[in-house]
């Protein structure tokens, strides 16, 4: 896996390569591109390190392309980032996080059950990750944050955190706030600055996004159509795909979405992506 890892990193740099020759010719000035959506890889560069790791993020940060990544409590109430409720998936520990107290999370290893050249990668904070947003990433990285839990200030204080290191411009938040309207209220009322996504579970639903004065993203799990795709602009909102449809490797579903005008797409396969939004042959 650290081969992939490393040939992954290889292969999208090359393509970085492609594209500043490219950019020295003569420009098509008939036609202006369409500008790509935003991409977002899954828990990180999913397929090329640990997930939810700062190896991870780290690295999509480098190719230059924006990640999502998950929240919840340890017992003693600090903000970290892990997918499941349990340990024993992604990390050398066993049972619940929410048993275990920061400390003893630190102990932990989140890197060799993925490759032996991880090993000692540990379980990051949200303080980590948000201060390796605010010191790598440009003003075009959306960064993605899946909240797992809700309530007690949670909210409130991952709102600080991204205000301590000014990034929270880049950050759009999904998990249980595209579907919780208690949840996009308190984040609000954190600062209303923040950007929130809601769940558009099919087509007729997207009118109440477009009301919802809480929500910024139409989060959908569909292609629509492009009128709706239209609408949704014209009411100052923004597009965002997730799901079966693009989470694979889908280079259709890929070119749909940008065809259609999406502004931001999660995928397990971001490198593929990138490659394939900047005309790289495989």
């Amino acid at each position: 896996m650290a081969r992939n890892f490393l040939r992954l990193m290889f292969v999208a740099l090359s393509g970085f390569a492609f594209v500043a020759l490219a950019a020295g010719q003569e420009p098509n000035r008939a036609a202006p591109e369409k500008k790509s959506p935003l991409i977002v890889g899954h828990r990180g560069l999913l397929h090329g390190a640990p997930e939810n790791t700062l190896a991870g993020f780290r690295a999509c940060l480098a190719l230059r392309f924006g990640f999502e990544f998950d929240v919840r409590r340890t017992k003693d109430g600090q903000l970290v980032c892990l997918h499941d409720e349990t340990l024993e998936r992604t990390t050398s520990g066993k049972g619940r996080l929410a048993d275990l107290s920061f400390r003893e999370v630190q102990r932990l290893d989140a890197g060799s059950r993925f490759d032996a050249v991880f090993r000692g990668e540990a379980i990051p904070t949200v303080e980590e990750i948000l201060a390796l947003v605010g010191q790598q990433s440009s003003d075009s990285t959306l960064i993605a944050v899946d909240l797992k839990e809700a309530g007690g200030g949670l909210e409130e204080a991952i709102v600080r955190l991204a205000e301590k290191h000014d990034v929270l411009g880049r950050l759009v938040f999904i998990g249980l706030t595209i579907e919780s309207p208690e949840i996009r209220a308190r984040l609000r009322a954190a600062n209303p600055r923040v950007q929130l996504a809601r769940l558009a579970a099919a087509p007729d639903n997207v009118e109440e996004v477009l009301a919802d004065k809480h929500a910024d993203w139409v989060y959908v799990r569909y292609l629509p159509q492009p009128q709706q795709v239209h609408r949704i602009h014209e009411q100052g909102k923004r597009l965002f795909l997730a799901g079966p449809l693009v989470a694979g490797s889908e280079p259709g579903n890929w070119s749909k979405a940008a065809e259609l005008g999406f502004d931001a797409i999660l995928t397990d396969y971001p490198i593929d992506l990138q490659r394939q939004f900047r005309g790289v042959s495989q």
